[in-house]
């Protein structure tokens, strides 16, 4: 692991810069497929959608900015990410109403979902411990 130390800061940047390119990317998307993303939203029953989607892509937005820049608000940016893709996850990738194929890949979709959330909490935690050194 000693060999790793040097990079540590550099791999920290870069993990975070990744993960937060996640939600930046999804921001812009929604963006450019706004009618589209409102379509999908009252296709699952989230309502009121059109009030619904503009906070989601700010959420995206702007954690997703405080997370690659690291600093103020980072942790708690972490955290409602995490919460917000958890909640997601339940809304549209529900596997255990479908069969088949269909099943097999929203069951997919929902535990890298999962993973997406772990990864953001350990980021809450590690940004945290960080500030408070």
């Amino acid at each position: 692991m000693k060999l790793l130390f040097p990079f540590a800061p550099a791999m920290l940047i870069a993990g975070r810069i990744g993960l937060a390119s996640l939600f930046l990317l999804g921001g812009i998307n929604k963006i450019l497929n706004y009618a589209a993303t409102l379509d999908n939203m009252r296709g699952v029953g989230l309502e009121p959608a059109g009030v619904l989607l503009p906070l989601v892509i700010a959420l995206e937005l702007g954690a997703g900015c405080l997370i690659a820049i690291g600093r103020w608000m980072a942790p708690l940016a972490a955290l409602a990410l995490a919460g917000f893709t958890l909640a997601a996850n339940l809304a549209f990738h529900d596997f255990w109403t479908m069969e088949g194929d269909r099943a097999a890949l929203e069951l997919s979709l929902f535990f890298k979902n999962i993973s997406i959330a772990g990864a953001l909490l350990f980021l809450a935690g590690a940004l945290s411990k960080e500030a408070s050194e």
